[in-house]
């Protein structure tokens, strides 16, 4: 295994896109990509929206210096990125219906499915039937779990370093994945991704010496991040030669995932729309119980990689499929239950907060005083 190529378009990206957004955020206020704080938004200066934009270039840039984008797949991959990156920023832009972005987003995954040839064929056992393929519903399915991805990613994209940093471990996972089943088409390309993800947490995630997020990802960052969560999972679960079981997708963006479909059935029950926004995420509720949104962030990603490790092994020791899709279903449960109730699902991340800071130092907690204080104004909420 070569790991110069992986490493040298790891910094590549990483130089790129954190370049790119200092090349695109004086222009941002003439592009009309700037977020300005209103409504439901917590940020208290207006912020560029282009960290999308950036690491678009970014991943692009880096594939054609380091010649990886002359396969089918990788060539559907980047002109389906394009599209929706270019969606996303309209939606920036002129705030697009939520019909338009959805539409735009299936039409995109065709493109994905028929130039890239980039689809989900078959799910394995993960409902105890053996079935060899999807047959018809292939694209269907694809189409479907494409934009559900994309939506997902969105929906959670509501505090600074949140969205990036769960993307971020889901790419390190699916690396890993990748290497275990000698899936070489995806070990090579996804460094780029996390360094493309990494350049512009750079300027995106709080620290003691950034209090606040100089530019958000915005709806085209989203957007493009879920296809690439969407398109990494289909290619690394559908090659026959290096096999990695569906199942396995669900747990490395656990979070996404719950929170989106526990979020869209409480607004249908409520006879609200799927899309429509409101302070009812994970993240709103962990700051409600006191956390900042860089412990919000780091919390959330460690029960990600958390997740992602466990069903890995659980796989490894040859648990039941089913099984895991069962496990999955019941954390969603747990979580809608959790939720059914705000004061409980603040109490429940109240708890949390408290062990934390009962393992944690008191020089530690001083030294993360920035991290901690939830008063600094949040990241846009884009869900």
């Amino acid at each position: 295994m070569q790991w110069t190529g992986p490493t040298l378009g790891a910094g590549i990206a990483f130089a790129l896109s954190l370049g790119g957004l200092l090349l695109l955020n004086p222009i941002a206020q003439r592009a009309g990509l700037i977020d300005h704080p209103a409504g439901r938004k917590n940020h208290r200066a207006p912020t560029p929206v282009t960290g999308g934009l950036a690491m678009l270039g970014a991943i692009v840039a880096t594939g054609l210096l380091l010649r990886l984008n002359t396969s089918q797949a990788a060539q559907g991959f980047i002109v389906s990125a394009i599209l929706v990156t270019l969606l996303g920023a309209a939606d920036d832009k002129w705030d697009l219906s939520w019909r338009l972005r959805i539409a735009g987003q299936a039409i995109i995954a065709l493109v994905m499915v028929y130039l890239g040839d980039i689809r989900v064929e078959h799910l394995g056992n993960a409902f105890g039937l053996d079935l060899p393929s999807l047959g018809p519903l292939s694209v269907p399915f694809t189409v479907f779990a494409t934009v559900g991805i994309i939506n997902a990613v969105n929906m959670v994209d509501g505090a600074d370093g949140l969205a990036g940093l769960l993307v971020l471990c889901a790419l390190v996972m699916l690396e890993a994945a990748a290497i275990y089943s000698g899936n070489s088409a995806v070990y090579e390309s996804v460094p780029i991704l996390i360094g493309a993800v990494a350049g512009f947490l750079v300027q995106n995630l709080r620290s003691p010496w950034q209090p606040r997020a100089r530019v958000f990802m915005g709806n085209a960052g989203s957007a493009l991040l879920g296809l690439t969560i969407a398109c990494l999972s289909f290619r690394l679960t559908q090659n026959p030669a290096h096999p990695v079981n569906p199942v396995l997708a669900l747990w490395l963006i656990p979070i996404p995932i719950m929170d989106c479909l526990v979020l869209m059935v409480r607004r249908v029950r409520n006879g609200r729309s799927p899309f429509s926004a409101d302070h009812n995420h994970a993240h709103h509720l962990m700051q409600e119980a006191g956390f900042g949104p860089t412990q919000a962030a780091i919390t959330l990603a460690a029960f990600s990689c958390l997740c992602g490790l466990t069903a890995a092994v659980l796989l490894r020791l040859h648990v039941a499929h089913p099984t895991l899709m069962l496990a999955f279903a019941g954390l969603c449960l747990t979580w809608y239950w959790i939720t059914s109730r705000r004061v409980r699902a603040v109490g429940f991340f109240r708890s949390l907060r408290g062990v934390k800071q009962a393992v944690t130092s008191p020089h530690a907690l001083e030294g993360a005083a920035l991290f901690a204080d939830p008063n600094r104004g949040a990241g846009a909420d884009m869900g």
